[in-house]
Formats: C-alpha cells, structure tokens, sequence
C-alpha cells in the first residue's frame, strides 16, 4: 500500500502581525481627545455661589459656541483617526 500525502496548507503570517492602526492614528486619536478635554474645560464655570444671585457670565460666548464646536470637532477627528490609512 501506498502512503498518501495531504497536500500542506500553509496561511501566510503577515496579516496576523499587522496592527489595525498605525502611529499617525494614535497621534489623531490624541489630538482628538485634547480637543475633546479642552471643549469641555472650557464649558467649566460660570455658577454662582449664592443661588439668589444670577450670573450672566454662564451664557458668554466661551462656554455657549466655543466649547460645543471644540467638543463637537474633537469627536469628528476621532472619526477620521479611525478611518485614517497610510497611502
């Protein structure tokens, strides 16, 4: 009798190897995430102590405008770090 012989399949190993993201992702990510913390630093503030005393200060420009639009784009670069690809 004969000896038969299974054909070997070999799977290459380079795509287990490969990190999903690269260094530039990770610097987008972080870029992301300041935004992100600067946004809502900026949104801190503008109460006051004594609760029979409004503040105007709680509806300036700073905290109503400015700090959305940062948090808002801080998500946005998150999105792109994601799909970020090398060329």
């Amino acid at each position: 009798m004969a000896k038969e012989t299974k054909p070997q399949i070999t799977e290459s190993n380079d795509n287990q190897n490969v990190m999903p993201f690269g260094k530039q992702n990770y610097i987008i990510v972080l870029i992301g995430i300041a935004l992100i913390a600067l946004g809502f630093i900026l949104m801190i503030g503008g109460g006051s102590t004594d609760p029979d005393v409004f503040n105007e200060k709680m509806f300036n420009f700073q905290r109503l405008t400015l700090a959305p639009i940062l948090v808002l784009a801080g998500f946005v670069v998150e999105i792109v770090a994601i799909f970020w690809r090398k060329k």
